[in-house]
């Protein structure tokens, strides 16, 4: 398969399958700072079609909801096999290997860090395809700027200091912009399903986010919530909402 030329700006076309709708956000808003064109897939039934006839250059797959049964048809029709970076919940040493042998080109443990997940995905593609894909390591929200290669936020003039965990709640919030985010979706996505937390805990993040973003839960400058549903990020600051 002829891989993506980078000198003329033409993007990869990554190939991403979750069962997880918000995950999925994270991931191809994250490669927003790349040259990437993502499509995502819930289920082997809707990935497969995808790479047969989208023919991504790149795949990250969900082994937890079948990406091992669809490994086989990561190899191309020119005989060229689409490198794969595979997602588990599993993050034990069998499961990892198991994926190796089954021809995985990398592994990641969900939750992933933003960062990493861009740093792995930019290296798979270096290494199939050589040259380097075009990288822009800021992201513009409204008046916040997200620098993932140097780990710096910033809202409007002011520096932000976010924790690794405030920073992945953040890309969270940015990725589904306008969308109102429940506290259950929000701990599921960031601390996966198996774990158990005290009932205020994704409250005392955003509160702690809010407090440096410096914004007010009465006029929301950049994290709105809604009552007795959850939180929803507002991407501008010209016109604050309720």
């Amino acid at each position: 398969m002829k891989g993506p030329n980078f000198s003329s700006g033409e993007p990869a076309r990554v190939l991403v399958m979750l069962d997880q709708p918000l995950v999925a956000e994270i991931v191809s808003f994250t490669l927003n700072h790349g040259v990437y064109d993502t499509r995502t897939a819930i289920s082997v039934e809707e990935a497969t079609p995808l790479l047969n006839e989208w023919r991504p250059h790149v795949a990250v797959l969900d082994m937890d909801i079948g990406g091992d049964r669809i490994l086989e048809e990561t190899q191309g029709p020119s005989g060229v096999q689409i490198p794969v970076l595979a997602l588990t919940r599993r993050g034990d040493l069998k499961t990892k290997l198991a994926a190796f042998e089954q021809g995985v080109d990398d592994i990641m443990t969900v939750p992933f860090s933003p960062e990493e997940l861009l740093a792995r995905v930019l290296a798979i593609t270096r290494r199939t395809y050589g040259g380097s894909p075009a990288f822009n390591p800021v992201i513009k929200l409204g008046e916040i700027e997200i620098d993932i290669l140097n780990r710096k936020i910033k809202a409007g003039t002011s520096d932000l200091h976010l924790t690794p965990l405030e920073q992945s709640l953040l890309y969270l919030l940015a990725a589904n912009a306008g969308r109102v985010l429940t506290r259950d979706e929000i701990m599921d996505s960031l601390w996966g399903v198996d774990f158990v937390a005290a009932s205020n805990t994704i409250d005392q993040h955003i509160r702690s986010l809010r407090a440096k973003l410096q914004n007010g839960w009465r006029k929301p400058r950049f994290i709105a919530t809604e009552p007795g549903r959850g939180y929803r990020f507002i991407p501008t600051l010209s016109e604050p909402q309720a």
